[in-house]
């Protein structure tokens, strides 16, 4: 089935002295708004599809979903590009200050940094140790989520993520112009399929920033990947958090930031 989120447009391009006409496969931005119990409360802009999974994702991720029992309706009119979402017991706190910095300590720790109140309330330290994975697996792993992506591979223009198992085997993957809402479609179908994080590695192609760290959090995730970097505020809260993040996965090589007692060498 032909990608809503790629279109085909006529270009001209110039190469090595030459000019030519041609068609050239390019992305899709596609504005969606989230109506909460029939308020407007948010507008992303995204890849057009798995829109519900968005929504979800998002939802929860904002602390605004605390159990998925809690959503008792959702419906997306895709003419309009509107999500309507009925949650029952919505903290009227986490409305008003989701998006105000909490200045705190990082993680109980020395150094000082800021949360948002919403992720204070949500992202939880991770305590398991039970996910072991080898180095050669999280490059092959990094491979796989790359390769499923057709319109990554299209375009150029979309970030991937993907759930595996521990044993490096690829359980989904989801794209989208946008980093945040690539997790965000893997965590809101994991909610709405009772999928756990338990054993379980998250694959991300973008660079791992604060913001993204903390969505791994919420989502439970033991190990975090990435072919792309780590800001200082990411390794910080991953330490605190006992997240283990792996990044610059490329070529055969990678770097470990956090908690490398997850990894070993060897299959």
């Amino acid at each position: 089935m032909e990608s809503l989120s790629k279109k085909s447009r006529l270009i001209t391009r110039y190469e090595k002295g030459v000019v030519t006409t041609s068609e050239d496969e390019v992305v899709v931005e596609w504005p969606i708004t989230i109506v909460l119990n029939g308020e407007e409360f948010a507008t992303l802009v995204c890849s057009p599809e798995h829109i519900e999974e968005l929504a979800v994702g998002y939802l929860a991720s904002e602390g605004v979903l605390a159990d998925y029992a809690d959503l008792k309706d959702m419906s997306y009119d895709d003419r309009s590009g509107m999500v309507y979402a009925d949650i029952e017991g919505v903290d009227p706190w986490i409305i008003e200050s989701g998006s105000k910095r909490v200045l705190t300590s990082c993680c109980g720790k020395s150094r000082q940094s800021f949360v948002f109140y919403g992720d204070l309330r949500t992202a939880k330290p991770i305590e398991s140790r039970k996910l072991r994975i080898s180095y050669a697996s999280c490059v092959r792993m990094m491979e796989a989520m790359q390769a499923q992506s057709g319109v990554f591979r299209a375009t150029g223009g979309v970030h991937n993520a993907a759930l595996f198992d521990r044993d490096g085997a690829l359980l989904l993957a989801r794209m989208d112009i946008g980093r945040h809402n690539a997790i965000d479609k893997l965590y809101g179908h994991c909610l709405r399929n009772q999928v756990t994080m338990t054993d379980k590695v998250l694959a991300f192609s973008g660079r791992v920033s604060s913001e993204v760290l903390i969505k791994a959090a919420k989502m439970g995730c033991e190990a975090l990947l990435s072919k792309s970097a780590v800001t200082e505020l990411a390794i910080e809260l991953a330490d605190g958090l006992g997240i283990t993040v792996v990044g610059f996965i490329r070529h055969g090589s990678l770097n470990v930031y956090t908690h490398p007692e997850r990894l070993f060498e060897g299959e």
